[in-house]
């Protein structure tokens, strides 16, 4: 007979020493992904400054400051054209901006991703940037960091969960590289790609994120990406209504463009034409875009920069806010290969910056900063991670205070206002369910002891056919109201209720008209049952039932004592009133009045306490009857 787990196995977390091993690998791993970002990071400049200044350099160039004129109308046709032609004979995965695609490699693909992700996805990526796309680096090296992680996860013997782990540890690294953000990078991880909680998951990737913020400083520079005049004075009650208003209204703003964004899509599945030649048709928009805007080219860090900086003009927040949110989305639902961070935060910051005009003064740059990251929050549904990355981005942890009450706000309205995020819509729309809600499971806090049925019709170790035999004819005679009785599996005991062995009610009827009745019936059924304890959860049995295929267990005690029997339907019925804390509404106190009628009103509660335990008891005694009255005729 198969032991059942003691009480002292239970254990707050899963986690193993596997996940030092994973913790390790993830380490090189953050080496890699600040490499990586590096590369990409160079890879675009270098594209930069082939298509407008027509000249093989890494310097750091802005496709705004190009002088071609109005051939610049062309540098992101051909682009396009490039992207199209990768993505039609290299690999149609580099379409997209990258994060729900790790999504759906991480969710629904057991952290699988093909090699050649990792070596298109960043030189597409700076194609469609140098070629003065409207996107930002941090969506692709987040797919492309999440792609080494998972060819790691594939060379190696790892399991589903390890391998999972390790592309979320190279996207972490990633996005930590990019903009220097390592807890930013860890949040977004578990906000978004993780789908779950733990130390084995958790820990790897927050040292891949850690090691490549670590190396990053190395190879990019210290400091933070946007860095402005910390705020220190103290937030009046004003400055926070002025969150509210500014969450509330990037909402609208991000609910907004995630539907422009989905309905230029759609206009494109519409076209007669290949999907390989979409990018080139956003490329014409977005060459015009820049001819009218020519900030709204490219990354637009230093856009970002004078936003936070309050180096604005309305000139500034307007291009922005139309032209720059246009193209984006119109070059974006082409299905190039380009990120959606930095144009959240540029639009958004521009948002902020307008609103600012209006809202009490706080200090430099900072509604552009609560305003990019509540739009940031609302589109992604992530906003710890928005925002933290404000503060990282920055510095300047003296707005956190508005800063994370106009994400909260723009998070809840978002959730109100649009069924999926501007992430997970493409999921949905490619045939996936997700779910972005986070819990423990119920059955992991509910014991076997709580939900295993007591009352078991169970047979002496030492019963023969004889006794198979006069149950079968019992429950033939008393019909389909025995055959409907709950158990499904009948132990046998020794004298001293210990399990000797179990049979399956087939077992029972098949010993029954086995014939040669004088045989123990123990021969007919299994010795050595599977069993649980009473002190295990209901997650554990569940697992055990997934793993046996068995949907009834006996459940013993430590010293191998029969106390009951579990069945497949009971953790359904225990699942079921889990439920109800989410959908049962009831007042569970009464307010009573300080003066006059408190003895009645004790009386009246008295009395209401005394019938529902008085109904609770009657329902209890209706139940053993029933169950009593079945057992009876199987005796």
């Amino acid at each position: 007979m198969t032991q059942a787990e003691d009480h002292s196995t239970l254990r707050d977390y899963s986690a193993t020493n596997r996940m030092l091993v994973i913790s390790g690998l993830a380490a090189i791993l953050g080496g890699a992904g600040a490499v990586l970002a590096w590369m990409l990071l160079g890879l675009i400049r270098l594209a930069t400054n082939v298509f407008y200044f027509h000249q093989f350099s890494f310097a750091n160039t802005s496709p705004a400051d190009n002088t071609l004129g109005w051939k610049a109308v062309f540098a992101p046709v051909i682009g396009g054209l490039l992207i199209g032609v990768i993505a039609r004979f290299g690999s149609e995965k580099i379409r997209g901006h990258g994060m729900p695609e790790a999504i759906e490699a991480i969710v629904f693909k057991g952290g699988k991703v093909a090699p050649r992700i990792a070596v298109l996805k960043p030189i597409a990526t700076a194609i469609a940037i140098g070629s003065g796309g409207p996107f930002g680096a941090e969506g692709p090296i987040i797919m492309t960091g999440g792609a080494t992680g998972s060819l790691i996860g594939q060379l190696l013997h790892t399991t589903d969960a390890e391998r999972t782990t390790l592309l979320v540890a190279g996207a972490a690294a990633g996005m930590s590289a990019t903009f220097s953000c390592p807890l930013s990078a860890v949040l977004l991880a578990v906000e978004l790609l993780l789908f779950e909680w733990r130390p084995r998951s958790m820990v790897p990737v927050a040292v891949a994120s850690v090691t490549a913020g670590a190396i990053r400083r190395l190879l990019l520079g210290p400091g933070p990406i946007f860095p402005m005049q910390p705020t220190i004075v103290p937030m009046h009650h004003m400055a926070m209504i002025g969150a509210l208003i500014v969450g509330l209204a990037a909402a609208l703003l991000s609910t907004g463009l995630s539907r422009v964004l989905y309905g230029v899509e759609d206009l494109f599945e519409r076209l007669p034409v290949h999907w390989m030649w979409w990018p080139a048709i956003g490329g014409v928009v977005v060459g015009i875009g820049g001819l009218i805007f020519p900030p709204a080219l490219g990354v637009g860090y230093g856009v970002i920069q004078r936003l936070v900086t309050d180096d604005i003009t309305w000139k500034l927040i307007i291009g922005v806010l139309l032209v720059k949110s246009f193209i984006w989305t119109f070059s974006l639902g082409s299905n190039t290969s380009g990120g959606i961070l930095a144009p959240l935060l540029m639009i958004g910051g521009a948002m902020g910056a307008a609103l600012g005009h209006v809202l009490t003064p706080v200090s430099q740059g900072a509604w552009a900063v609560v305003g990019m990251s509540s739009v940031l929050a609302a589109a992604i549904g992530a906003p710890l991670t928005a925002a933290m990355l404000a503060v990282e981005l920055t510095h300047n942890g003296g707005l956190m205070l508005p800063v994370l009450l106009a994400c909260v706000v723009s998070y809840a309205m978002g959730v109100l206002l649009q069924p999926r995020s501007i992430l997970t819509e493409r999921l949905s729309r490619r045939g996936f369910h997700l779910s972005r809600e986070y819990g423990v499971d119920p059955l992991e806090t509910v014991m076997v002891r709580d939900a295993m049925h007591t009352s078991v019709f169970a047979l002496s170790a030492d019963a023969t056919r004889q006794d198979a035999a006069d149950w079968l004819a019992k429950m033939n005679q008393r019909g389909s109201e025995a055959w409907s009785h709950w158990q499904r599996l009948f132990p046998l005991v020794d004298a001293a209720g210990n399990l000797s062995g179990v049979l399956a009610r087939s077992q029972m009827i098949t010993a029954a008209e086995a014939g040669e009745l004088h045989r123990p019936l123990l021969d007919s059924g299994s010795s050595k049952p599977a069993v649980i304890g009473p002190r295990e959860t209901l997650r554990s049995a569940a697992e055990r039932m997934a793993e046996s295929k068995l949907t009834s267990f006996p459940v013993v005690d430590t010293n191998g004592a029969l106390v009951g029997i579990l069945n497949i339907d009971d953790l359904l019925t225990a699942r079921g009133k889990a439920s109800l804390r989410d959908s049962d509404r009831k007042r569970v106190l009464t307010l009573r009045w300080p003066f006059g009628r408190r003895q009645r009103a004790v009386h009246a509660i008295d009395d209401i306490v005394d019938r529902a335990f008085e109904s609770a008891a009657r329902d209890h005694i209706e139940l053993e009857q029933a169950e009593e009255k079945i057992e009876s005729g199987l005796d």
